[in-house]
């Protein structure tokens, strides 16, 4: 966990970042999925529109919008199949956690910008803009209509 020291931020961010963003977004904000330029809006978590990965994030906005992105453990952050690229707003993201940042390790393509969708949640005080890289982008999925 973050510590302050005199009111500073010694670590990674400041704790009322970190409740903040653990919470999900307090605001609407719009998430560009690329290739494509998909807008959707994302906000305030509804735990009655929930779908898969942690409440709030990438994938879980994705998914009630019609968007999909492979997710082969269900949102658990024990694969690495639903890799994307935040090309914008990664700041306002959290932070990754061990887990999240070994299962990374498997992606192709990885780059600094990397998360997987089930894990990644904004805060909602910027727009992102989000990869789905060509890899993980199963468009004649089994289920699928």
């Amino acid at each position: 966990m973050t510590e302050l020291t005199n009111g500073k931020d010694s670590g990674k961010r400041s704790l009322s970042r970190l409740t903040a963003v653990e919470e999900g977004p307090k605001q609407p904000f719009r998430i560009t999925f690329q290739p494509g330029g998909q807008q959707v809006q994302a906000g305030p978590i509804d735990p009655d529109e929930h779908h898969e990965g942690r409440p709030g994030s990438v994938l879980d906005f994705a998914l009630k919008h019609g968007i999909q992105i492979d997710h082969a453990c269900g949102g658990f952050a024990a694969c690495s199949t639903c890799h994307v690229i935040v090309r914008e707003g990664l700041d306002t993201c959290n932070e990754i956690s061990d887990d999240e940042d070994e299962m990374l390790d498997e992606a192709p393509g990885l780059t600094l910008k990397s998360r997987l969708a089930c894990q990644c949640i904004a805060d909602g005080s910027e727009d992102l803009v989000v990869e789905i890289p060509a890899w993980n982008r199963n468009l004649a999925r089994e289920g699928s209509h």
